[in-house]
């Protein structure tokens, strides 16, 4: 018998994890299914200890747990997993009364997000799923202070000083993710595509402002941990504007830890001593599109 056209079974996408709720009429037969017939992906996850009384079976599980697997696409992570009915075997082995049956389970979370500065306050990316679901991973950009160990409480700069910036996403249950900055902009109101505009960070990751005179902008090595990324900008204003306030929008990616960096995930910094571009991880080479604006899109 096929699934109805409304499977009874619901998911939810977690920051860092996935809970399945599956109805034990799971075919709207009237016959429920045992929980000890379901299972979640390859592993052959259990649910949780389940109540004969209740109607329905539920697994909560890691998103990288249960055998699930990752795609990487250009715009999300997409977890996958499967949940099994495996019904127990008739006790007269001539005859069938269920079919196992198989529901694909998938979570997307986007790897891209701005996060803009009012007083650099972060915004989050909202994620969906297959079935829905209305949660988050989360994104931040954050203002330190001189030692990192704290959000700086003043947002007043004067010129000379150096802007101790930190971007992070929380990616606890998904597989180890790098963060990246693909691009930093400074306007002076909120709103990133006005005039004047300054992109101190551009080409999917060269903190180009290091190139400028007089300046030690750059990407601060090593990483506190890889889904983390520090960088310094001396601080500016923007000439002839007689205001004295700046917003900083920042677009920030993640990506699989697996994964090598390369032109189109990397964080580079001009080094004046030497006059080459420098990964913050990787090879020289990745970096080499920073000096001829080529860089492949993220």
């Amino acid at each position: 018998r096929a699934l109805s056209p409304r499977p009874a079974v619901a998911v939810r996408c977690q920051e860092g994890q996935l809970a399945v709720t599956v109805r034990r009429d799971l075919f709207g037969t009237g016959r429920p299914v045992r929980a000890a017939e379901l299972s979640l992906g390859t592993a052959s996850c259990p649910p949780l200890s389940p109540n004969p009384a209740q109607a329905f079976v539920t697994f909560v599980a890691a998103l990288h747990e249960c055998g699930s697997t990752l795609q990487v696409t250009p715009d999300s992570l997409i977890y996958r997993m499967t949940l099994f009915y495996k019904p127990t075997p008739s006790s007269n082995p001539l005859i069938v009364r269920a079919t196992p049956a198989e529901v694909l389970i998938e979570c997307h979370y986007p790897r891209k997000s701005n996060v803009s500065s009012g007083a650099v306050h972060p915004t989050w990316a909202p994620f969906r799923s297959t079935v829905a679901a209305q949660e988050r991973l989360r994104f931040s950009l954050r203002l330190m202070d001189d030692d990192w160990s704290r959000e700086r409480l003043s947002n007043s700069f004067q010129l000379g000083d150096s802007l101790r910036f930190q971007a992070d996403v929380t990616s606890e249950g998904h597989v180890p993710l790098w963060l990246f900055v693909d691009q930093c902009v400074a306007t002076t109101t909120p709103d990133r595509s006005s005039s004047p505009r300054y992109a101190f960070i551009d080409l999917g990751g060269c903190l180009v402002d290091g190139r400028a005179e007089d300046t030690s902008s750059a990407f601060v090595s090593p990483r506190p941990r890889p889904e983390s990324l520090r960088f310094l900008v001396d601080a500016f204003r923007f000439a002839g504007d007689a205001g004295n306030l700046l917003y900083i929008s920042c677009h920030l990616r993640v990506s699989p830890a697996a994964q090598a960096p390369n032109p189109w995930n990397k964080a580079c910094s001009f080094s004046k001593a030497s006059g080459l571009w420098a990964p913050l991880e990787g090879t020289a080479a990745i970096c080499s599109c920073c000096d001829t604006g080529s860089c492949p899109s993220p």
